[in-house]
């Protein structure tokens, strides 16, 4: 039998008890709940892998978050977006107009457009296993241990992808007794959740497998007022997924470990419609009540299936030596619906198709002695990631050009194969000085393959797609780029780091990565490719446990993110007189800011914890061509975006015992400071806005049944999280708008989850 891990400053019973018993003590009972007391207020070691072995997290010289299970369960966080609450300049949250993709920046970097052939800025590992693509990113929590967020640029020991970051979703291994438990949860919009995990030996000692089952439902914030087609299910803001793991581990001896692991996750979530901030031009539909309701063209029906198996084995060598191997294979399947008009009319419709499968394969060696700690691999990466989309300009095409309708359809894939070699360690100097140096090796190898052109019909990417369409074999778009390139990246790191006391480090280091290069998979013409984005970072801190109940961690930093990718006019390399809009290597911008995170356990019982986050990001250059040829700066028309000038937390913990167990209650309070939502002309800004979450826990006296109670956003705070805008300001009328692509004014905002209470029951056999 297994008993919930109620929180992570548990009293711990078993330890007072050994500690008197050694020592010969004996005292009046009061005096015994005092020692267990005291026990209670001390902080907990945290165990990270933030440089891919464990460590303490007080002695890793990295700017690092982690959030255990026990904190997941305790403050009732139901995926992997509720973390960025709780790490400084963290941004994570759903991309427009989707359910499960993922935008996530942190400290400014990250990357806006999910489609393929570009890539993320933030890398997102499962049990160290790189997440690839955005799409299917937004991980629900089932059994995991513990979240870890790697802040500043990765480039040396997780490679390519990690310029801003890394968030890591580290699941459980298996404690080697029979367990079972089951968690139900009930809420508001008719939330209905459904948790089961489990764990059994099949050889006692040896062999053991473990499973989980999700199934999370919950219907729509709002609805879709019309559509025009008919049968479509309505809801909006809806949730539809199920999540599956299985695991088989095996411990043949006490140097040997293997882990098989599979899961797959399906997302029946309907198409989120957006809410129109302004009136449609071409329809008569007024701008909805609430900012959860749309109208829509296209089918609401949604769907995104991730699949991936790994097999992970390590082997202690001896007492210095472990080599570990982790193998992987994971993809994604998304037919998707994005009305970007957001009208009853095929004004501007984007009906889609994701087809992603990758495969990788790391080989490490790593060495600890006492004074030298080193970590090195082999690292091999073979992604294909292919689309289509279909931009419907139906009404454009009908009044325009008198023709059935418009679509400009884009496909293609982006396949990419890298190769690594990288190796870091640290040397203890004396019991005071360390030094880190690292060094990696990536080539990186692109080749794209893009067919794109106007078709003057209204087409979809594949038959059926609507109610009796039948897609004509012979529709097609011509291939405008077929091509390929390969680069050569050197990512190094160095550090140092000082201990002042046995409870408090500082540290200061110099950290670089890189994001691939890649060609524009809407290209429309055969461009050449786009050189690799830099991240340089440095970066000081301290890491210190003041007391045994006061820890405060601090970071300040500064990074320069050179070779931004964007679309803009550039000469055309081979004739300088001609002038071309490609994707190209035109931008640069620049960070500081400072981060503090700390934990204080006011009295036995009370525990507050908070993170504050400061950042000053801008663009400094972003180039192209006027009409004439001559170099302009059009910097100004640039902001970062997803980047609140300042972030922060405050929260707290509060045990109380009753006659049948514990209550737990608990709380933030997260503030974002006002950001913008489009990095090239940004239209809509987010004002500064705050989140209160509150919740009670009941643990059972034998530790079996837990009940939660949370409620969140409890303000009913309305923030937008992404936005499209199809327009521009009209220059003769101040507060005007021309329309722009499909001749509509469309000004599109996608909003955050509203206030929302759910009730938690679990039980563990």
């Amino acid at each position: 039998m297994t008993t919930f891990n109620r929180t992570s400053f548990r009293r711990s019973l078993c330890a007072v008890a050994v500690s008197s018993a050694i020592l010969g003590l004996s005292a009046p009972v009061l005096a015994q709940d005092t020692a267990e007391e005291e026990q209670a207020t001390r902080l907990e070691r945290i165990e990270v892998t933030a440089r891919r072995t464990a460590e303490n997290l007080q002695e890793v010289p990295v700017a690092v978050t982690s959030i255990s299970e026990a904190q997941l369960l305790e403050r009732g966080i139901s995926n992997i977006l509720e973390v960025a609450q709780f790490s400084p300049n963290t941004t994570l949250q759903t991309s427009r107009a989707t359910n499960s993709t993922i935008t996530a920046f942190i400290r400014g970097v990250g990357q806006e457009d999910p489609l393929w052939g570009y890539e993320p800025g933030v890398g997102i590992y499962i049990d160290d296993i790189y997440v690839a693509r955005p799409q299917g990113a937004v991980l629900d929590i089932l059994n995991v241990e513990r979240i870890e967020v790697l802040r500043g640029p990765q480039g040396t020991l997780y490679g390519k992808n990690t310029i801003g970051g890394a968030v890591k979703y580290v699941t459980r291994r298996m404690s080697g007794d029979r367990e079972f438990s089951i968690s139900g949860t009930v809420g508001s919009y008719d939330q209905r959740d459904v948790k089961v995990t489990g764990e059994l030996p099949i050889i006692d000692n040896t062999l053991y497998f473990g499973f989980g089952y999700a199934n999370l439902q919950r219907d729509g914030y709002g609805t879709f007022l019309t559509s025009d087609l008919p049968n479509q299910d309505r809801e909006n803001y809806n949730k539809d997924v199920q999540a599956m793991r299985a695991t088989l581990e095996w411990t043949p001896s006490d140097t040997t470990f293997v882990r098989l692991a599979w899961d797959k996750t399906d997302d029946k979530s309907n198409s989120k419609g957006g809410y129109r901030l302004l009136p449609s031009i071409l329809t008569n539909a007024p701008v909805p009540d609430s900012i959860y309701d749309s109208y829509t063209s296209l089918p609401t029906e949604n769907r995104v299936e991730t699949e991936g198996v790994s097999l992970t084995i390590e082997q202690e060598i001896n007492a210095e030596w472990q080599f570990r191997s982790i193998t992987a294979n994971r993809e994604n399947f998304s037919p998707v619906n994005i009305d970007f008009d957001n009208t009853s009319l095929r004004i501007f419709d984007v009906p889609a198709i994701y087809d992603d499968k990758w495969f990788t394969q790391e080989f490490q060696f790593n060495y600890r002695s006492d004074n030298l700690s080193f970590v090195s691999g082999l690292y091999y990466y073979d992604a294909d990631s292919c689309g289509t989309f279909d931009a419907i300009l139906e009404v454009l095409g009908q009044t325009a050009f008198g023709t059935p309708g418009l679509t400009r359809e884009v496909s293609g894939c982006s396949n990419s194969t890298s190769t690594a070699a990288y190796g870091q360690g640290t040397y203890q100097l004396d019991d005071k000085w360390s030094f880190t140096a690292g060094l990696r090796y990536t080539r990186d190898k692109k080749e794209a393959l893009v067919r794109n052109g106007l078709i003057f019909d209204t087409v979809y990417p594949a038959s059926g797609w609507i109610p009796g369409y039948v897609r004509d074999p012979s529709v097609g778009t011509p291939v405008v780029l077929d091509d390929s390139k390969t680069w050569n990246k050197v990512t190094p790191r160095l550090g140092a780091e000082y201990r002042y006391s046995s409870d408090t480090m500082f540290y200061a280091s110099f950290g670089q990565g890189f994001k691939s290069g890649t060609f524009n998979p809407r290209a429309e013409t055969a461009e050449p490719a786009a050189n690799p984005e830099d991240v340089y970072s440095y970066e000081i801190g301290v890491k210190s446990d003041i007391t045994d109940r006061l820890r405060v961690n601090a970071t300040a930093f500064m990074l320069d993110h050179k070779n931004r990718q964007y679309v803009s006019v550039i000469p055309d390399p081979n004739d300088s007189t001609v002038l071309n809009q490609r994707l190209a290597n035109v931008g640069q911008s620049d960070a500081t800011g400072l981060e503090l995170e700390f934990t204080w356990i006011a009295t036995n019982d009370l525990t507050i914890y908070g993170n504050l986050g400061l950042i000053d990001a801008s663009f400094k250059n972003v180039s192209s061509f006027d009409a004439q040829g001559n170099p302009i700066d059009i910097t100004d028309q640039f902001v970062i975006t997803n980047t609140p000038d300042t972030t922060a937390n405050i929260g707290f913990s509060y045990d109380f015992r009753i006659a049948n167990g514990d209550l737990v209650f608990n709380g933030n309070y997260s503030y974002r400071s006002s950001y913008g939502l489009t990095e090239l002309n940004n239209l809509l800004t987010q004002d500064a806005y705050g989140l209160l979450n509150l919740g009670v826990n009941w643990y059972s006296a034998n530790g079996q049944w837990r009940v939660g109670l949370h409620g969140k956003n409890l303000t009913n705070e309305k923030y937008l999280v992404g936005n499209y805008a199809f327009l521009s300001p009209d220059p003769n009328n101040p507060g005007e708008f021309l329309p722009g692509l499909g001749g509509d004014t469309t000004l599109i905002g996608y909003y955050g989850d509203p206030r929302t209470v759910s009730l938690t029951v679990g039980y563990r056999f």
